[in-house]
């Protein structure tokens, strides 16, 4: 539909009040420019259809539309249009079309950016309660940007844990998009963690659970280091249990992770009572006792205080489920004998046991010696009275 700029406004009131009387389908012509004198209305679509039969020219060929969507066209042209007074014609249908689809292009990418927006926000959220940190927001963007099937961010950093030297660990964060929709998701993350520099590092893949269940980066270098890490798991299914996990350095899967043992609670292993056979101070107050367990838990090596007597020595342990046990290590990181803390303890025992012994004879003596005296003294007074 060709129609002047200045005709736009005459021709939308004039189809707004022929839809008011009913009508519900305009025509008008192909070639000729359509104004108020051209276009025609009809209340059904057969009597439209009819009105476009070829004349007997082959010049005034008709088309018809229905009469909601040549007052939107017109409304939507109006809109966009800067003069509506000149006299410059317009293509009321094409101009119309490239307006809704300029709109829906819009609408898709506003759409489009807010689920990004909250993509990017979730992919946050991961790696943030992956401990990971929260320093990913830049590369993370502009990789999402980029549209790949999948991409990699890697990180670099030196672990203190506790010893001489410390570990390089390298890290890389697996990123892949879903085959149904855009939509990012954080699959899964590789450990390398360096002992010595220059030579080849000891590596691990851990995967990322929809649930809380997954290894956080710290538990992870710690499984690493040896020790075990308590975690609620889920079964297939859906149903949660407790399990320690700990790798198993002998044994690794096609993909050359070592395999991940675990030992459920039927398995027998009480941290508590483990903890509880040795004299240690931090679980004499319930606050410390508490957050000695959490951090054991984490597969974290923990420093603690041991008590022989009045003498306090700094040692350091970690959960041992494997062996029902907590392994102990000097201030210097070597390892102590189970025995040899247990000599201690039985030492220490003994020499409790022997205290509380050389009280109760001093107390035994103590009383004996007064029964003796006592009847000395009802003598003397009985004298004293006859005399």
């Amino acid at each position: 539909m060709k129609v002047k700029a200045s005709e736009i406004e005459t021709l939308s009131s004039f189809a707004e009040e022929m839809a008011s009387y009913g009508y519900r389908y305009a025509t008008f012509p192909v070639i000729k420019l359509t104004d108020s004198d051209t276009i025609q209305f009809f209340r059904t679509a057969a009597g439209a259809a009819d009105n476009c039969l070829v004349g007997p020219n082959d010049t005034d060929f008709f088309k018809s539309m229905p009469l909601y969507k040549l007052i939107n066209n017109l409304k939507k042209v109006m809109q966009k249009t800067v003069d509506t007074k000149s006299d410059m014609t317009i293509n009321i249908t094409e101009r119309a079309d490239i307006l809704i689809n300029n709109n829906k292009s819009i609408e898709i990418n506003l759409n489009k950016n807010v689920m990004n927006q909250k993509n990017f926000e979730y992919l946050k959220h991961q790696l943030k309660y992956s401990g990971m940190g929260e320093t990913f927001d830049g590369e993370l963007k502009q990789n999402m940007n980029k549209g790949d099937n999948d991409f990699k961010i890697l990180r670099s950093g030196i672990i203190n844990n506790s010893a001489v030297n410390k570990d390089i660990v390298n890290v890389e964060l697996n990123f892949k998009k879903s085959e149904q929709t855009d939509m990012y998701f954080f699959n899964s993350y590789k450990v390398n963690v360096q002992k010595e520099e220059n030579k080849p590092g000891m590596q691990q893949t851990f995967y990322i659970n929809k649930d809380n269940s997954s290894i956080t980066m710290k538990e992870a270098y710690n499984l690493m280091e040896g020790r075990a890490v308590h975690k609620e798991l889920k079964t297939r299914e859906g149903e949660g249990y407790d399990a320690w996990l700990k790798l198993d350095f002998k044994q690794t899967d096609n993909a050359g992770n070592f395999k991940m043992n675990q030992f459920h609670k039927n398995y027998g292993y009480d941290l508590e009572a483990s903890l509880s056979k040795h004299a240690i101070k931090e679980l004499l107050t319930p606050e410390y006792k508490n957050d000695l367990m959490n951090s054991l838990k984490k597969g974290n090596l923990q420093s603690v205080t041991f008590l022989e007597g009045k003498v306090e020595s700094k040692m350091f342990v970690e959960a041992n489920p494997q062996f029902k046990t907590i392994t102990i290590y000097d201030e210097n990181h070597k390892r102590i004998n189970q025995r040899e803390t247990n000599d201690q303890q039985k030492s220490e025992s003994e020499k409790t046991s022997k205290k509380q012994s050389n009280k109760d004879k001093t107390e035994t003596t103590a009383d004996d010696s007064s029964e003796k005296n006592s009847p000395t003294k009802k003598k003397r007074r009985k004298q004293s009275n006859s005399m």
